[in-house]
């Protein structure tokens, strides 16, 4: 399968969809390797998103792409997408049913690539793939969603709003490097796991649906 071939067919498929909601808004649909072994996942494209039609490239963007670099990555080299592709009105927060509509293609967009690691930032997009889980309490650890390990972290855009939060999203940052290399060998111990609260049958429940 040429995973640059069936993303632009998804990415087709996505601008042809008149369903969606937010079509008054530019499709962003993500950029980087379609062979990465990375993939970050925000919310929703901003303002400056909507105009470039390219994710995180506003302030918190720029952020998040300072700390790939500072690992000695390239940007190129990973992927970078949001679960809604087009821009919320006055960059509020997506809503339920705009989730619902979109997590689909991002489904599929996760298929195709097949990361070895998934790095949702901020709540929402954590909520999606860890539906149980608080960004507080839980960002920074490792988890297993089916097939795939999942590391939340703060969003960027939280991160800049106090030193602490910028603290917290360096330290998570920091421990990607050794979160991905457990990730590609497989590397999971079911006894260390990190425990989530009673809800995690329904958790499970909804990893099957997304998955």
């Amino acid at each position: 399968m040429d995973k640059g071939i069936e993303l632009k067919k998804l990415e087709q498929e996505i601008a042809g969809d008149d369903t969606l909601p937010l079509r008054e808004s530019n499709l962003v649909f993500g950029e980087g390797s379609p062979d990465c072994e990375v993939f970050f996942v925000g919310e929703a494209p901003g303002f400056n998103e909507d105009r470039e039609k390219r994710p995180f490239v506003g302030r918190a963007g720029q952020f998040l792409r300072k700390y790939i670099r500072e690992l000695g990555w390239k940007e190129e080299d990973v992927y970078i997408t949001n679960i809604v592709k087009r821009r919320p009105p006055d960059n509020r927060d997506p809503l339920p049913e705009e989730i619902e509509n979109y997590k689909p293609y991002l489904a599929r967009q996760i298929e195709i690539i097949s990361p070895s690691i998934i790095v949702p930032l901020g709540r929402f997009s954590m909520n999606y793939f860890l539906p149980a889980a608080k960004i507080t309490r839980d960002q920074g650890k490792l988890f297993k969603a089916g097939k795939y390990f999942i590391m939340p972290m703060l969003h960027p855009a939280a991160a800049l709003r106090g030193t602490d939060a910028m603290n917290m999203f360096a330290e998570t940052f920091a421990k990607l490097p050794r979160a991905l290399e457990r990730a590609k060998n497989n590397k999971w111990d079911e006894a260390a796991a990190p425990a989530l609260p009673e809800e995690g049958k329904k958790q499970e429940d909804a990893q099957a649906r997304l998955f």
